[in-house]
């Protein structure tokens, strides 16, 4: 394994711990409906992801094209997840509680290749 690849792994965990305080507080402390506070917590922590993938990650500058691809990605994770998801249950037979674990097999890697595809772009390094 690569040490990209690890920095990409560690990143993806932070970036879900800081996912789920943003989403805690503004559900729990600050009230506002689910909904609405998985959204914020979505598109705060995918800030936060952006940048850490690329310093942390990738070691790349941050550019406002890259900024505004890098949803993409997320894109990418959530489509292959929802197919793994569908085959592995669906089609395989295997529990829907411990799918999402065996899906992240196949969706890590390719995340982090198309991640990394996009804020490599113009492979401008710090």
């Amino acid at each position: 394994m690569s040490r990209e690849f690890i920095r990409f792994v560690l990143v993806g965990v932070a970036n879900t711990a800081v996912y789920y305080i943003i989403y805690y507080l503004f559900l729990q402390i600050i009230g506002i409906h689910y909904l609405f506070s998985h959204g914020i917590a979505v598109g705060l922590s995918m800030i936060f992801s952006y940048f850490l993938n690329v310093y942390f990650t990738y070691n790349v500058r941050p550019s406002w094209q890259t900024f505004f691809l890098f949803p993409v990605t997320q894109a990418v994770n959530i489509i292959v997840t929802a197919i793994s998801l569908w085959v592995l249950v669906d089609i395989v037979g295997f529990s829907a509680l411990y799918a999402p674990f065996a899906a992240l097999v196949l969706t890590v890697p390719i995340t982090f290749f198309v991640t990394g595809r996009v804020l490599k772009r113009n492979e401008r390094t710090i």
